[in-house]
């Protein structure tokens, strides 16, 4: 095609030909630049169709021509976002009774996916959240190569070497992980690893250098991660399980009940305002730091361990000021 296109031109030299290249080049990435920002926007007006149908927002049915009318389109295109989303598993349907509807309930998982497509989509390119931001003050060009290496050892299953910078400032060099997945808690970027029955968790910011091996390690189901952070009350992954029970007084609870803290959680009220607070966690120590910066009004009831870690932070806290 390059050839044919020069002889249009009647082009007789190679400096010109460098030209015509050149530009047929920009031609093409700015063509697949443009289909790149349809397709985006092709997915987020499917995404908010989605959103449309599942709301409380519209009174009446709603049709492919009312949904061509807020989005600015032909219902034909509708028509092709519905048949699109069929295509990944939603039963997205349109009728002359019923008009545009889906006719059964969405699953937790492909909820959790789809928010995660959709939230990926409005962000704004000058946004960058504060995790981002630390690793690339911390490692500049780095953290890109440290994330992309990593990131497919998790999806190949391939164990990776790290240089890792201790919480006490020493470095060990050329520690061999089994990444399984990247994730954001607590303001930091990390990774989970997964060897001998275990889970640990590393800071991104403290890997200074990833590299890639010829080894590799068995897959670890997701049923399995998933049930890893089903108990984590910030960002401890383990295997233990504590049942807890905890006491909020009045005035926590407005500030408390209408979150949820926890997946498994339950409130029980009491008869002077306050309410019992009853969950299970995988770490102690994590919810008994959180327990003391709350401060006046938070009490443990169970267990008898929790209650004694709780009183030594804050009797520790305390000593700071003697």
């Amino acid at each position: 095609m390059f050839f044919s296109l020069i002889k249009l031109t009647g082009v007789a030299n190679v400096s010109a030909y460098k030209y015509v290249i050149f530009g047929y080049l920009l031609f093409c990435l700015i063509y697949v630049i443009c289909r790149m920002q349809d397709l985006r926007y092709k997915l987020k007006r499917q995404l908010e169709i989605l959103g449309i149908i599942l709301s409380q927002n519209y009174s009446g049915i709603i049709r492919a021509s009312d949904l061509a009318y807020i989005f600015e389109v032909e219902e034909l295109t509708i028509l092709r976002d519905l048949q699109q989303l069929r295509a990944i598993g939603i039963n997205v349907h349109t009728t002359k009774k019923n008009g545009v509807c889906i006719n059964k309930r969405l699953l937790d998982s492909k909820l959790l996916e789809l928010i995660q497509q959709y939230s990926s989509l409005c962000s704004s390119g000058s946004f960058v959240d504060k995790s981002t931001n630390l690793l690339v003050s911390r490692l500049g060009e780095k953290s890109l190569a440290n994330f992309v290496i990593l990131q497919i050892a998790c999806e190949k299953n391939q164990v990776a070497a790290i240089d890792y910078e201790k919480d006490n400032g020493m470095l060990d060099f050329g520690r061999e992980i089994n990444p399984v997945l990247i994730f954001q808690r607590d303001n930091y970027w990390r990774v989970l690893t997964y060897s001998k029955s275990t889970f640990k968790q590393f800071h991104l910011n403290k890997i200074l250098e990833a590299r890639q091996t010829e080894k590799h390690f068995d897959k670890i189901d997701d049923e399995v991660l998933e049930e890893v952070f089903r108990f984590s009350w910030k960002s401890w992954v383990g295997n233990e399980k504590f049942d807890i029970k905890l006491s909020f007084s009045r005035i926590w609870k407005e500030r408390i009940k209408p979150k949820q803290l926890m997946a498994n959680e339950v409130f029980n009220e009491t008869g002077d305002g306050s309410f019992i607070y009853e969950t299970t966690v995988n770490s102690l120590d994590e919810l008994a730091s959180w327990i003391v910066s709350r401060g006046k009004g938070v009490k443990v009831l169970e267990p008898f361990e929790l209650k004694e870690k709780v009183l030594n932070l804050a009797k520790d806290s305390i000593s700071n000021y003697e």
